[in-house]
């Protein structure tokens, strides 16, 4: 199987097969759903068959004329094929779980072909090596998120979901006005053309508008939060494997991988990240809505990612990549704990909770696993990607935002172990909910799956870091890269 062929599966397979889903529904609903999650079982294997080629030390680039000045531009390297995977993976967890959640609701058909086409818009975007390109999936994401936030159809969820898509639509249109100036002065959106071209902080600043506005970070995070009136499966999809990742996806390709910025830009993002990441902490401290506590959780975590990633340097930029998997797993086992905890007792409210590791002993494990990797306990993997990112930031001469980094993640321990404790522990503060059992076989089985995913990928952090470093090279153009496993030792 040609390398060729895989990307186009990879790409092709979602977003094509997203159509045929409600044409199948018609027919049966069981088959629609078990055809669902072949297809995101398709686009996870044919994302892995990328691999020898990421590992080959080669950049694989698939280029065909479209028209109008555009090529249909793919690269295939270490930083696609390791954001694929992990998207991929997560996503086709969430079909599963998808299963049993929403199985008793209406427009189902609507559900199914969105998040399929979702992940294949985020398929092709992760694989884009051109900025026009990278806009247009970068814009389906958003119509499809759109959609999803507003599945319920209450004007207020309506109203929260045209919210989501105005803001984050709002920063695309930014930054494509960035993508405007930088073709203005090099006359391409060839990425890999580009690469090395030094680009002012107007473009910085614009394109850096459209990537906070999609990836939730202050001071356009107030969508996040609101989108929890979704399904629970969205507000994984949007907060561990898709989403929100975008923004990170872009930051990296765009200004790892491709443009030198100027120098105090480092800083300045930096900044960004260590507020972004504190504010929506100290937030989570007073919230008792759970989607809420963890949708800002969300926000204060992918400020650690924007954080290592402007450290521009090895050890920095790998353990914001390897963050990306590592927040994946733990916030996808999270929000989906938070939905069978939500099924069974009817509630959001974490006060009226409490003694529910009686009822659901298996979601209160599974759900303390994934905080301890969401915290940076080892050894789950959470622990391998913060410590390599504060060390990034320490490296590149930040020593005050390293130690507020820290502090910030102090803040995570205490806002997570009090929902945990709030939920879990303790005497029922409503009876009529401590009664109820645990979610669906398939919902609690994910669950635990993402949980055992998290502390395996600490465990055998080895793997995952492999890709990271191959990650890193392509990122970095530096060919003799580091071990960073002998840092950690």
């Amino acid at each position: 199987m040609g390398w060729e062929f895989s990307l186009l599966a990879t790409i092709l397979v979602p977003i094509i097969g997203a159509f045929t889903l409600p044409l199948i529904g018609l027919a049966s609903k069981p088959g629609r759903n078990a055809w669902a999650v072949i297809l995101g079982l398709a686009t996870t294997f044919f994302a892995v068959t990328l691999l020898p080629a990421a590992f080959s030390g080669e950049t694989h680039v698939f280029q065909r004329a479209i028209g109008l000045g555009v090529d249909a531009t793919f690269v295939v390297d270490g930083l696609s094929v390791f954001m694929a995977i992990a998207s991929a993976l997560i996503s086709t967890l969430i079909i599963i779980y998808s299963l049993g959640y929403i199985k008793d609701y209406h427009y189902q058909q609507e559900y199914f072909l969105m998040v399929v086409l979702f992940l294949g818009a985020m398929m092709g975007l992760v694989f884009s090596a051109n900025l026009i390109l990278m806009y247009v999936f970068w814009e389906i994401t958003g119509i499809c998120s759109w959609r999803l936030i507003g599945f319920f159809r209450d004007k207020e969820v309506v109203i929260k979901a045209d919210k989501a898509f105005l803001v984050t639509a709002g920063g695309a249109v930014f930054m494509l006005l960035g993508f405007a100036l930088v073709y203005a002065k090099t006359g391409t959106f060839n990425m890999l053309d580009m690469r090395g071209f030094p680009i002012g902080g107007l473009a910085v600043a614009l394109i850096t508008m459209g990537i906070f506005a999609k990836s939730a970070t202050l001071p356009f995070h107030t969508w996040l939060p609101d989108a929890g009136v979704a399904p629970t499966p969205v507000t994984a999809l949007l907060h561990a494997a898709v989403l929100v990742k975008i923004g990170v996806y872009a930051f990296a390709r765009i200004f790892n991988y491709t443009f030198v910025i100027p120098g105090d830009w480092q800083t300045y993002l930096m900044i960004l990240g260590l507020i972004s990441a504190m504010v929506s902490a100290s937030a989570a401290l007073i919230e008792t809505n759970i989607k809420r506590i963890l949708a800002l959780s969300t926000v204060s975590q992918i400020g650690y990612i924007f954080m290592g990633l402007a450290a521009f340097n090895t050890i920095g930029v790998a353990g914001a990549l390897l963050f990306i998997l590592m927040h994946g797993l733990a916030k996808g086992g999270l929000f989906l704990a938070a939905g069978v905890i939500e099924h069974g007792t009817g509630t959001k409210d974490i006060t009226k909770m409490g003694g529910l590791i009686k009822a659901m002993p298996v979601t209160a494990v599974a759900f303390i696993m994934c905080v301890f990797s969401i915290v940076g306990v080892p050894p789950f993997g959470g622990f391998f990607s913060k410590f390599m990112v504060i060390q990034g930031i320490i490296k590149s001469n930040h020593i005050a935002i390293g130690a507020l980094a820290i502090f910030t993640a102090l803040l995570t321990l205490v806002y997570l172990m009090r929902l945990f404790t709030l939920v879990f522990l303790g005497e029922a503060r409503d009876t009529s909910i401590h009664a109820h059992k645990e979610g669906t076989p398939t919902m609690v089985w994910v669950v635990a799956s993402l949980a055992v995913l998290s502390l395996a990928a600490g465990i055998l952090v080895k793997y995952p870091m492999d890709l990271a470093n191959i990650a890193v090279r392509d990122v970095l153009g530096n060919p003799a890269i580091h071990d960073i496993l002998g840092v950690l030792r």
